[in-house]
Protein backbone atom coordinates (compact mmCIF):
# COMPACT_ATOMS: atom_id res chain seq x y z
CA UNK A 1 0.00 0.00 0.00
CA UNK A 2 0.77 3.59 -0.52
CA UNK A 3 3.12 5.62 2.27
CA UNK A 4 0.54 7.02 4.93
CA UNK A 5 0.72 10.56 3.57
CA UNK A 6 -1.82 9.40 0.99
CA UNK A 7 -4.71 7.53 3.42
CA UNK A 8 -7.46 10.55 3.04
CA UNK A 9 -6.87 10.60 -0.97
CA UNK A 10 -7.27 6.23 -0.29
CA UNK A 11 -10.85 7.26 1.57
CA UNK A 12 -11.71 9.54 -1.40
CA UNK A 13 -11.23 7.67 -4.19
CA UNK A 14 -12.53 4.13 -3.08
CA UNK A 15 -15.85 5.26 -3.93
CA UNK A 16 -16.99 3.98 -7.30
CA UNK A 17 -19.92 6.72 -7.23
CA UNK A 18 -17.18 9.28 -7.98
CA UNK A 19 -17.02 8.15 -11.86
CA UNK A 20 -20.07 11.21 -11.47
CA UNK A 21 -17.53 13.97 -11.27
CA UNK A 22 -14.96 12.14 -14.58
CA UNK A 23 -17.75 13.66 -17.14
CA UNK A 24 -17.48 17.32 -15.44
CA UNK A 25 -13.38 16.72 -15.31
CA UNK A 26 -13.41 15.84 -18.92
CA UNK A 27 -15.42 18.34 -20.26
CA UNK A 28 -13.37 20.96 -17.82
CA UNK A 29 -9.97 19.54 -18.96
CA UNK A 30 -10.41 19.68 -22.99
CA UNK A 31 -12.05 23.34 -22.35
CA UNK A 32 -8.41 24.15 -23.09
CA UNK A 33 -7.89 24.32 -26.55
CA UNK A 34 -4.43 22.39 -26.39
CA UNK A 35 -5.53 19.72 -24.65
CA UNK A 36 -8.82 19.38 -26.69
CA UNK A 37 -6.26 19.00 -29.86
CA UNK A 38 -4.60 16.72 -28.27
CA UNK A 39 -7.15 14.64 -27.27
CA UNK A 40 -8.80 14.48 -30.61
CA UNK A 41 -5.14 14.10 -32.50
CA UNK A 42 -3.97 11.51 -30.45
CA UNK A 43 -6.18 9.42 -29.43
CA UNK A 44 -9.48 7.58 -30.99
CA UNK A 45 -11.62 9.53 -28.88
CA UNK A 46 -13.77 10.32 -31.66
CA UNK A 47 -13.07 7.89 -34.31
CA UNK A 48 -13.21 4.55 -32.16
CA UNK A 49 -16.17 4.12 -29.89
CA UNK A 50 -14.53 0.82 -28.41
CA UNK A 51 -10.93 2.75 -27.95
CA UNK A 52 -13.11 5.33 -26.18
CA UNK A 53 -13.90 2.93 -23.49
CA UNK A 54 -10.58 1.47 -23.17
CA UNK A 55 -9.09 4.72 -22.43
CA UNK A 56 -11.75 4.88 -19.92
CA UNK A 57 -10.43 1.58 -18.24
CA UNK A 58 -7.18 2.90 -18.63
CA UNK A 59 -7.37 6.06 -16.94
CA UNK A 60 -9.30 4.77 -14.28
CA UNK A 61 -6.62 1.55 -13.63
CA UNK A 62 -4.17 4.41 -13.68
CA UNK A 63 -5.95 6.85 -11.13
CA UNK A 64 -6.70 3.30 -8.55
CA UNK A 65 -3.04 2.52 -8.87
CA UNK A 66 -1.55 5.43 -8.16
CA UNK A 67 -3.90 5.78 -5.34
CA UNK A 68 -3.73 2.43 -3.99
CA UNK A 69 -0.82 0.56 -5.43
CA UNK A 70 2.50 0.07 -3.93
CA UNK A 71 5.31 2.73 -4.69
CA UNK A 72 6.42 -0.35 -7.47
CA UNK A 73 3.09 -0.31 -9.08
CA UNK A 74 2.74 2.78 -9.06
CA UNK A 75 6.23 4.31 -10.65
CA UNK A 76 5.02 1.21 -13.29
CA UNK A 77 1.82 3.13 -13.80
CA UNK A 78 3.24 6.61 -13.92
CA UNK A 79 5.99 5.27 -16.34
CA UNK A 80 3.66 4.28 -18.95
CA UNK A 81 1.82 7.44 -18.57
CA UNK A 82 4.51 9.26 -18.98
CA UNK A 83 5.18 7.43 -22.22
CA UNK A 84 2.05 8.07 -24.04
CA UNK A 85 2.83 12.27 -22.93
CA UNK A 86 6.03 11.81 -24.72
CA UNK A 87 4.02 10.79 -27.75
CA UNK A 88 1.48 13.23 -27.59
CA UNK A 89 2.74 16.62 -29.00
CA UNK A 90 2.23 18.80 -32.42
CA UNK A 91 0.92 22.33 -33.73
CA UNK A 92 -2.49 23.54 -34.03
CA UNK A 93 -3.57 23.09 -37.19
CA UNK A 94 -5.98 26.18 -37.03
CA UNK A 95 -6.42 28.97 -34.48
CA UNK A 96 -7.95 27.63 -31.45
CA UNK A 97 -9.74 30.32 -28.94
CA UNK A 98 -6.79 32.79 -27.91
CA UNK A 99 -4.40 30.36 -29.42
CA UNK A 100 -3.16 30.73 -32.97
CA UNK A 101 -2.66 28.46 -36.08
CA UNK A 102 0.47 26.68 -35.34
CA UNK A 103 1.04 26.94 -31.75
CA UNK A 104 3.02 24.17 -30.57
CA UNK A 105 1.33 21.73 -27.76
CA UNK A 106 2.42 18.75 -25.24
CA UNK A 107 1.49 16.53 -23.20
CA UNK A 108 4.28 17.36 -21.24
CA UNK A 109 3.58 20.42 -20.61
CA UNK A 110 3.78 21.29 -17.06
CA UNK A 111 1.07 24.08 -16.88
CA UNK A 112 -1.33 21.76 -19.27
CA UNK A 113 -0.79 18.80 -16.67
CA UNK A 114 -1.79 21.04 -14.11
CA UNK A 115 -4.81 21.79 -15.34
CA UNK A 116 -5.56 18.50 -15.90
CA UNK A 117 -4.62 17.55 -12.26
CA UNK A 118 -6.25 20.78 -10.83
CA UNK A 119 -9.91 20.02 -12.70
CA UNK A 120 -9.96 16.26 -11.58
CA UNK A 121 -9.54 17.14 -8.30
CA UNK A 122 -12.01 20.14 -8.08
CA UNK A 123 -14.35 17.35 -10.00
CA UNK A 124 -13.52 14.63 -7.72
CA UNK A 125 -14.16 16.65 -4.40
CA UNK A 126 -17.56 18.31 -5.66
CA UNK A 127 -19.15 14.70 -6.75
CA UNK A 128 -17.40 13.50 -3.23
CA UNK A 129 -19.41 16.44 -1.57
CA UNK A 130 -22.77 15.66 -3.50
CA UNK A 131 -22.84 12.11 -3.65
CA UNK A 132 -21.09 10.79 -0.65
CA UNK A 133 -21.35 13.69 2.04
CA UNK A 134 -20.10 17.47 2.68
CA UNK A 135 -16.18 17.83 3.07
CA UNK A 136 -14.91 20.02 6.23
CA UNK A 137 -12.20 22.52 5.07
CA UNK A 138 -9.49 21.01 6.05
CA UNK A 139 -10.28 17.78 4.17
CA UNK A 140 -10.30 19.39 1.22
CA UNK A 141 -7.39 20.97 1.67
CA UNK A 142 -5.72 17.61 2.80
CA UNK A 143 -6.99 15.91 -0.18
CA UNK A 144 -5.32 18.42 -2.07
CA UNK A 145 -1.63 17.81 -0.54
CA UNK A 146 -1.93 14.28 -0.68
CA UNK A 147 -2.97 14.34 -4.51
CA UNK A 148 0.05 16.26 -5.42
CA UNK A 149 2.05 13.34 -4.45
CA UNK A 150 2.07 12.89 -8.29
CA UNK A 151 4.55 15.67 -9.35
CA UNK A 152 7.70 13.39 -9.17
CA UNK A 153 6.25 10.85 -10.62
CA UNK A 154 4.70 12.78 -14.09
CA UNK A 155 8.01 14.82 -13.68
CA UNK A 156 5.84 17.85 -12.78
CA UNK A 157 7.94 20.69 -11.16
CA UNK A 158 8.33 20.50 -7.32
CA UNK A 159 5.65 23.37 -5.77
CA UNK A 160 3.93 23.61 -9.29
CA UNK A 161 0.37 21.80 -8.07
CA UNK A 162 -2.23 23.62 -5.71
CA UNK A 163 -1.90 22.35 -2.11
CA UNK A 164 -4.73 23.45 -0.99
CA UNK A 165 -8.39 24.13 -1.75
CA UNK A 166 -7.48 27.64 -1.30
CA UNK A 167 -4.98 27.57 -3.98
CA UNK A 168 -7.08 24.90 -6.01
CA UNK A 169 -10.01 27.94 -6.50
CA UNK A 170 -7.77 30.84 -6.77
CA UNK A 171 -6.55 28.66 -9.64
CA UNK A 172 -9.15 27.78 -11.55
CA UNK A 173 -10.65 31.08 -10.83
CA UNK A 174 -7.48 32.41 -12.43
CA UNK A 175 -6.81 30.36 -15.07
CA UNK A 176 -11.57 30.33 -15.87
CA UNK A 177 -10.64 34.48 -16.28
CA UNK A 178 -7.20 34.68 -18.41
CA UNK A 179 -8.74 33.91 -21.57
CA UNK A 180 -6.94 30.88 -21.81
CA UNK A 181 -10.13 28.78 -21.57
CA UNK A 182 -12.37 28.76 -24.64
CA UNK A 183 -14.09 25.97 -25.67
CA UNK A 184 -13.57 24.79 -29.61
CA UNK A 185 -15.61 22.92 -32.12
CA UNK A 186 -13.32 20.04 -31.10
CA UNK A 187 -14.04 20.06 -27.44
CA UNK A 188 -17.77 20.17 -28.46
CA UNK A 189 -17.18 17.20 -30.57
CA UNK A 190 -15.66 15.51 -27.65
CA UNK A 191 -17.91 17.10 -25.17
CA UNK A 192 -20.60 15.15 -27.61
CA UNK A 193 -19.06 11.74 -27.30
CA UNK A 194 -18.65 12.12 -23.60
CA UNK A 195 -22.58 12.92 -23.01
CA UNK A 196 -23.94 10.71 -25.93
CA UNK A 197 -21.61 7.54 -25.81
CA UNK A 198 -24.76 5.15 -27.13
CA UNK A 199 -26.44 6.77 -30.24
CA UNK A 200 -29.42 4.04 -29.72
CA UNK A 201 -32.36 5.73 -28.05
CA UNK A 202 -33.73 3.91 -25.33
CA UNK A 203 -29.95 3.55 -23.62
CA UNK A 204 -29.66 6.75 -24.42
CA UNK A 205 -32.69 7.53 -22.18
CA UNK A 206 -30.86 5.53 -19.60
CA UNK A 207 -28.02 6.94 -19.44
CA UNK A 208 -29.71 10.67 -19.03
CA UNK A 209 -29.76 10.72 -15.58
CA UNK A 210 -25.24 10.03 -15.64
CA UNK A 211 -25.17 13.58 -17.77
CA UNK A 212 -27.45 15.16 -14.91
CA UNK A 213 -23.64 15.21 -12.83
CA UNK A 214 -21.24 16.42 -16.00
CA UNK A 215 -23.77 19.28 -16.95
CA UNK A 216 -24.70 20.49 -13.39
CA UNK A 217 -21.21 20.87 -11.86
CA UNK A 218 -19.75 22.59 -14.81
CA UNK A 219 -19.30 26.30 -13.99
CA UNK A 220 -22.05 28.31 -15.71
CA UNK A 221 -19.87 29.77 -18.28
CA UNK A 222 -18.60 26.79 -19.66
CA UNK A 223 -21.97 25.19 -19.76
CA UNK A 224 -22.91 27.75 -22.15
CA UNK A 225 -19.80 27.36 -24.13
CA UNK A 226 -20.11 24.34 -24.63
CA UNK A 227 -24.34 25.18 -25.65
CA UNK A 228 -25.85 22.69 -22.92
CA UNK A 229 -29.36 23.11 -21.27
CA UNK A 230 -29.57 23.29 -17.79
CA UNK A 231 -33.28 24.00 -16.44
CA UNK A 232 -34.68 23.89 -13.07
CA UNK A 233 -36.07 21.26 -13.38
CA UNK A 234 -32.71 19.56 -14.09
CA UNK A 235 -30.92 20.77 -10.83
CA UNK A 236 -34.03 19.59 -8.95
CA UNK A 237 -33.43 16.15 -10.48
CA UNK A 238 -29.93 16.23 -9.69
CA UNK A 239 -30.55 17.59 -6.01
CA UNK A 240 -32.95 14.14 -5.87
CA UNK A 241 -30.36 12.72 -7.58
CA UNK A 242 -27.85 13.37 -4.85
CA UNK A 243 -30.08 12.98 -1.91
CA UNK A 244 -31.06 9.38 -3.12
CA UNK A 245 -27.89 8.09 -3.22
CA UNK A 246 -26.23 9.83 0.06
CA UNK A 247 -29.44 8.11 1.70
CA UNK A 248 -28.72 4.49 0.02
CA UNK A 249 -24.84 4.26 -0.06
CA UNK A 250 -24.34 3.55 4.13
CA UNK A 251 -26.10 0.42 3.45
CA UNK A 252 -24.59 -0.99 -0.02
CA UNK A 253 -22.26 -3.73 0.88
CA UNK A 254 -18.61 -2.45 0.57
CA UNK A 255 -18.13 -5.35 -2.52
CA UNK A 256 -20.47 -2.55 -4.62
CA UNK A 257 -19.41 0.61 -3.24
CA UNK A 258 -15.65 0.73 -3.51
CA UNK A 259 -13.19 -0.07 -5.84
CA UNK A 260 -11.64 -3.75 -5.67
CA UNK A 261 -8.46 -1.73 -5.27
CA UNK A 262 -9.29 -0.22 -2.19
CA UNK A 263 -9.84 -3.05 -0.40
CA UNK A 264 -6.74 -4.64 -0.82
CA UNK A 265 -4.68 -4.78 2.38
CA UNK A 266 -5.34 -5.78 6.32
CA UNK A 267 -4.76 -1.84 7.57
CA UNK A 268 -6.06 -0.19 4.97
CA UNK A 269 -9.20 -2.42 4.73
CA UNK A 270 -9.94 -1.68 8.56
CA UNK A 271 -9.87 2.08 7.67
CA UNK A 272 -11.88 2.07 5.10
CA UNK A 273 -14.63 0.42 6.43
CA UNK A 274 -14.81 3.85 8.05
CA UNK A 275 -16.04 6.07 5.76
CA UNK A 276 -16.12 9.12 8.26
CA UNK A 277 -13.18 8.25 9.92
CA UNK A 278 -10.89 10.48 8.17
CA UNK A 279 -13.19 13.48 9.48
CA UNK A 280 -12.99 12.72 13.06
Amino acid sequence: MRPDGAAFARTVNREVVLLAGWGRALLLQVAHPLVAEGVASHSGFLRDRRGRWARLRRTLDAMLTLTFGTDEEAARVAAGINAIHRRVNGRLPARAGPFPAGTAYSARDPRLLRWVHATFVDSILEAYAMFVRPLAPAERDRYCAEATRVEPLLDIPAGYLPRSAGELERYLTRTLESGEIAVTDTARALAREVLHPVRLPVIGALLAPARLPTVGLLPPAIREAYGLRWSAGQRTALRLMARAVRGILPVVPPALRYWPMSRRGGGDARQLRRPDSAAR
